[in-house]
């Protein structure tokens, strides 16, 4: 693993303008491209209820998808260290976000991971696995707010 200080590069080019810019809260759009040399763009907006296009992903659909991510890779990680075959993952993340009138700010995101290992695989050592990715998972270390882990592990063939 590379351990040090790692840095990512990202371009956000809004692409709302309808014409006349923002010169009212209604004249433009929330659309966005986000841009990383040699990855596929990724269209983006704002979440719907502030005015956004519900098809294009947005900052907070982004942001439960990150932690999701995060925490698959290290666990798959851990797994293959523990020499636990992983055989399927898949997982219904949840974010809650609170918007008051003085700000707004995630309270929570629920990871729902369900997961296939091999039958012959230890469940407990399996299940306990997604505690120390937790630990380990980068974004659940910057965030202000609880991350929690509600898996689910099957045996598979």
């Amino acid at each position: 693993m590379a351990h040090g200080e790692h840095t990512y590069r990202v371009s956000v080019q809004w692409t709302g303008n309808r014409g006349s810019g923002t010169s009212g809260y209604r004249d433009y759009d929330r659309d966005h491209v986000i841009r990383a040399s040699g990855k596929p763009d990724i269209p983006g907006s704002s979440d719907p209820a502030f005015r956004g296009d519900a098809a294009r992903w947005n900052p907070e659909d982004l942001l439960v998808a990150s932690a999701s991510a995060c925490h698959k890779l290290w666990y798959l990680h851990l797994c293959a260290e523990a020499g636990i075959a992983v055989l399927a993952y898949e997982d219904e993340a949840e974010g809650t976000m609170a918007d008051t009138p003085q700000r707004g700010a995630f309270t929570k995101i629920v990871l729902r991971p369900r997961v296939t290992i091999r039958a012959s695989d230890n469940r407990s050592l399996a299940e306990r696995l997604h505690h120390a990715a937790h630990e380990q998972c980068y974004i659940a270390n910057s965030v202000n707010f609880p991350i929690v882990c509600e898996p689910a592990i099957e045996l598979g063939a």
